[in-house]
């Protein structure tokens, strides 16, 4: 286990956060304080969900373990075989725990509910760190954007099942915490939904798209290159792409004279 000094994200400046303890059988990066981007998918990508009920239940669990372990859900998005969340930890393992739970919960209540057995995840979720200032809004733009990508629904205000409706004023979820960036949108309520929802319809470039996608499916951080810099010298865990035959190293520590 790897740990440092309590922080958050200050502008793309890590302040000495606290590094969750990674291992080979676990190798993620999780600092409080900071937005994490997770994904889980479906065994196999079969899907995970039925109907609304398991969608309802699915969503239920989620807050209440978020709630559980101190870990503030900012957005999420419920796809057939899949489900994105940006989350905010309290804890260094947080939300380690809290998906430990949904998953073991929510297999019980699936496979009862569906005369099923055996597993039903696709290995363990993945986890992506990012920049805050950099890719928060963005990453929730992605997320909303997920059931257009997928030709579900012409606009991402179609869908149901995200967390897009609430921040464009369409329906409330009062579980969801609202992360700064998006309050600072506009001064009042009309001009932060209608800011958000301008975002979101304008789309993501290519390359946007691209790079979260490859973010999360390798669970690396997510930032500029200062912000992946100050993460790296924090952990020997690599925590973004690098060059085949360039492992990453950290400078020796200085012999005491």
């Amino acid at each position: 286990m790897l740990h440092g000094e309590r922080g958050a994200d200050n502008g793309g400046q890590i302040n000495h956060a606290p590094i969750a303890t990674f291992m080979a059988r676990l190798p993620r990066l999780t600092v409080p304080g900071y937005p994490h981007h997770i994904m889980q998918r479906g065994n196999n990508r079969q899907p995970i969900v039925l109907s609304d009920t398991d969608r309802e239940t699915l969503l239920g669990l989620v807050m209440e373990n978020a709630r559980k372990h101190r870990v503030a859900v900012h957005a999420y998005v419920l796809m057939d075989n899949h489900f994105h969340l940006l989350l905010t930890p309290d804890t260094d393992d947080g939300v380690s725990q809290m998906m430990q739970a949904v998953g073991r919960r929510y297999v019980r209540y699936f496979n009862d509910s569906h005369q099923r057995s055996g597993t039903l995840w696709e290995g363990r979720y993945k986890s992506t760190l990012i920049q805050t200032e950099a890719y928060l809004l963005v990453c929730m733009a992605y997320m909303d954007l997920n059931p257009v990508r997928a030709g579900l629904v012409a606009q991402a205000a179609d869908f149901v099942w995200s967390s897009h409706r609430h921040y464009i004023g369409s329906s409330q979820d009062r579980r969801l915490t609202p992360h700064a960036l998006y309050w600072g949108l506009g001064n009042t309520p009309f001009a932060r939904e209608a800011a958000y929802a301008e975002m979101v319809r304008s789309g993501l470039a290519a390359q946007q798209t691209q790079c979260i996608t490859r973010a999360t499916l390798h669970s690396w951080a997510l930032g500029d290159a200062e912000f992946v810099a100050k993460l790296q010298s924090l952990t020997d865990r690599r925590v973004t792409e690098s060059r085949p035959g360039r492992p990453v190293t950290r400078p020796p520590k200085p012999t005491p004279a």
